[in-house]
């Protein structure tokens, strides 16, 4: 530990108490047989069970595992963000310790970035489905990953996988957009994305998870929604605005036609109101993007 590093794994660990030192072993002995100089950071997020003090109690066999503890609550998106802005790796790795994704796989990614330099991040694209409400999971995954598709100009095979490595320089500007909960893996994806860097999607399996489901269909679908537009209007925000700015003036011309030959060059208020809608919108998204263009500059 006393070495730089290569790679720094981040673990977040909330109520896991029954797999964690399996999924630590798991982990660890990949990364010892890779070659990687790394470090394991394994942050309790204030734990309500014994996950803490079975990590506690392991961490001298595992020497290269760091064991962090927060004094609260703080969601699996501080976590990561937290754990990456410690790094002393040059490469992270984002994973879960509910036995989900294939852990062992590790060093596969990490492989890919160290041999192509032009690929800043690699993601770990689930094959199939195993979370809990699958019948709902399903419908809304493919919907909102078709939607930041759209609006990102790109195919996104998945979208918000646990299990990803990127470059720690390239990702540390987007750090702070990083929210607290579940949708930070959308973040960071669509952040490397809407900035022209490349990812990479490695096909893996996906287990079933042990224990229970931190996952909240309704809260976090609305999330997933939310920071996906978030994120676009954040880095591009004419995507947004612009489609129902130009939908919105030509209804109104359309419209005002329609008004001219039926009430002999009268416009109803409706006309008028739907056609400066859209003249407005599409004024702030003019001016949202400049603020964009000017910020990045």
């Amino acid at each position: 530990m006393d070495a730089t590093p290569y790679v720094t794994i981040v673990l977040p660990c909330y109520n896991e108490q029954d797999h964690v030192i399996a999924e630590v072993e798991r982990i660890c002995e990949a990364m010892d047989h890779s070659g990687y100089t790394y470090e394991l950071v394994a942050v309790d997020d204030f734990s309500t069970d014994q996950t803490l003090a079975k990590l506690r109690e392991a961490e001298p066999r595992f020497p290269n595992m760091r064991v962090r503890a927060f004094h609260r609550n703080g969601g699996s998106g501080t976590v990561r963000r937290i754990g990456t802005q410690e790094a002393r790796g040059e490469i992270v790795v984002w994973t879960d310790a509910d036995m989900t994704y294939p852990n062992e796989r590790i060093p596969e990614l990490i492989q890919i970035l160290e041999k192509d330099s032009a690929i800043d991040q690699v993601v770990g694209a689930r094959t199939s489905e195993e979370g809990s409400h699958k019948f709902l999971r399903v419908p809304a995954k493919w919907f909102i990953r078709k939607v930041a598709e759209r609006l990102a100009g790109q195919k996104i095979p998945d979208l918000n996988s646990g299990l990803r490595a990127f470059r720690k320089s390239v990702a540390k500007p987007y750090l702070r957009l990083l929210p607290p909960g579940f949708s930070c893996v959308t973040t960071i994806t669509l952040s490397f994305l809407s900035n022209q860097h490349d990812v990479y999607y490695l096909p893996i399996g996906y287990s079933k998870r042990a224990g229970t489901s931190k996952f909240s269909f309704v809260s976090d679908a609305y999330r997933y929604i939310l920071q996906v537009l978030r994120m676009v209007m954040y880095f591009n925000p004419l995507k947004v605005l612009m489609p129902p700015a130009l939908w919105l003036v030509g209804i109104g011309l359309v419209k005002g036609v329609v008004d001219i030959f039926r009430y002999g060059f009268y416009l109803t208020s409706n006309t008028i109101v739907i056609f400066l809608s859209g003249l407005l919108i599409g004024s702030l998204a003019l001016l949202a993007d400049l603020i964009v263009r000017s910020r990045s500059e």
